[in-house]
């Protein structure tokens, strides 16, 4: 005779909908209760519309944490958030686990732009203390979004769906930023999404461009590499700036693809150079969070057949900050295959002696906002010099960034400099017309010998 089967405990009706209306990680409530909320709360204001608040927040950076230091870590730290979210919350306002690493609020008695904006700074102050993991403390910013009812929205997808269009307006302007939706926001995403979709049929049809920007000796101005520098023109919205592009693609994760395109178009450009130059091309800070960059990196350079030691990549300090570990473990890699690495932008980051402490740099670029005041502007001069010394005892190479006039090149000669670039040695020029530069170059000092 077979023994009679446990009994389970029977769960109640009531239990069961608490469960459905639940995040088991944190114990706030979760989507459908947000939901339910706030279509309560549009209709009890229905005959008398008053408006009310929705608010998304988002950790800044918070994949790293799990990365860094376990799925544990990162739970720790959302049951940390959704504490002090709780506490931030005003009388009748509710706040919700909405998805992953984003929690959602809704706020009663906010009606316009000034005070979402005030409570979403007191929320983001709040949130920014440090987070105690037990041997460590993490620190993280937050991006709002918020949407005001029934401006934004009268359906509580609609409203929603603003709160996000906002908060991607946040994480785009970068870290810890707050935003309130409005037509002209909405506008200014749809443009981004339209760029997103022109730029990503220009990377499939190839027709990313990359022009190059002479380095030279300042001794004698012989050039001695070219940096690479995305180009592109759409032939609906012409001339796009890199500066607006290369974040785009950042911010809605192709990088790695426009990367990719742009290297290999430099790399095979490079191969028709005299071999003693070499090709300068920036990383972006999210390929410096990826642990496969340098094999991808190296992967492109095998297929070209361009030699790793030809090639030098220039990160900035922000960069590198983003994820200290991963940049220092994708650097070492590509160093040891030969990759020289370039901190550019020197003095502008706000950590710069640390970062030449923490990492291995070959070389150092000069931001081009001390080398333009150099002549005018005495600081700007001892800045530079201190630079140039402090890299000699570092054994770096220094090279000066947005050379102007013969006067600047000058001075940075006089100072100790050896390398620099910048409009009066050249402006970035086309693949044709580099190698037209570049035979012009030669046989004139060819004939120079003779």
């Amino acid at each position: 005779m077979n023994p009679p089967a446990p009994t389970l405990p029977l769960i109640s009706q009531h239990e069961l909908q608490a469960m459905a209306y639940s995040d088991p990680l944190t114990g706030l409530g979760n989507k459908y209760r947000l939901r339910d909320k706030i279509k309560l709360l549009a209709a009890e204001r229905a005959a008398d519309p008053a408006p009310f608040a929705v608010g998304i927040v988002n950790i800044d950076g918070f994949k790293p944490i799990n990365d860094l230091f376990g799925a544990h870590a990162g739970d720790e730290i959302l049951c940390q958030v959704a504490h002090r979210l709780k506490a931030c919350m005003m009388d009748g306002s509710i706040v919700t686990r909405h998805d992953g690493d984003e929690f959602a609020f809704i706020l009663p008695l906010i009606f316009e732009r000034s005070g979402a904006e005030r409570v979403g700074q007191m929320i983001k102050d709040v949130l920014s203390a440090p987070y105690d993991l037990g041997d460590r403390n993490v620190r993280l910013s937050s991006s709002f979004g918020f949407a005001i009812h029934p401006f934004a929205g009268e359906e509580f997808e609609d409203l929603m769906k603003s709160a996000e269009t906002a908060l991607y307006r946040s994480k785009r302007r970068g870290r810890g930023q707050i935003t309130v939706y409005s037509r002209e926001i909405a506008q200014e995403m749809k443009r981004a999404t339209q760029l997103e979709q022109a730029l990503r049929n220009a990377i499939i049809s190839d027709t990313i461009d990359v022009h190059f920007q002479p380095i030279v000796r300042l001794a004698d101005s012989t050039v001695i590499g070219f940096e690479a520098l995305a180009r592109w023109h759409d032939p609906d919205l012409g001339f796009v700036p890199p500066d607006v592009f290369v974040p785009l693609a950042e911010e809605r994760g192709f990088i790695d693809a426009l990367s990719e395109t742009l290297l290999r178009k430099a790399a095979e450009t490079a191969l028709s150079w005299p071999r003693e130059l070499f090709l300068s091309f920036n990383l972006s800070s999210a390929q410096l969070m990826d642990p496969s960059t340098a094999a991808n990196i190296l992967s492109s350079l095998r297929r070209v057949g361009l030699d790793p030691r030809r090639l030098e990549l220039e990160i900035t300090e922000t960069a590198v900050m983003s994820s200290a570990d991963t940049a220092q473990r994708i650097i070492s890699e590509l160093q040891h295959a030969g990759v020289r690495i370039s901190l550019d932008d020197f003095g502008t980051g706000q950590s710069s002696l640390g970062r030449l402490r923490d990492f291995t740099f070959d070389k150092v670029k000069i931001d081009r906002a001390f080398v333009s005041r150099i002549s005018t502007d005495r600081p700007s001069e001892h800045i530079i010099k201190a630079i140039v010394a402090m890299c000699d005892g570092l054994d770096l190479e220094v090279v000066a960034e947005g050379i102007e006039d013969g006067s600047e090149a000058e001075k940075l000669r006089g100072l100790g400099c050896a390398m620099g670039q910048g409009y009066f040695y050249g402006r970035p020029a086309d693949a044709a017309s580099t190698r037209r530069y570049l035979h012009d170059s030669y046989r004139v000092a060819s004939a120079d010998l003779n």
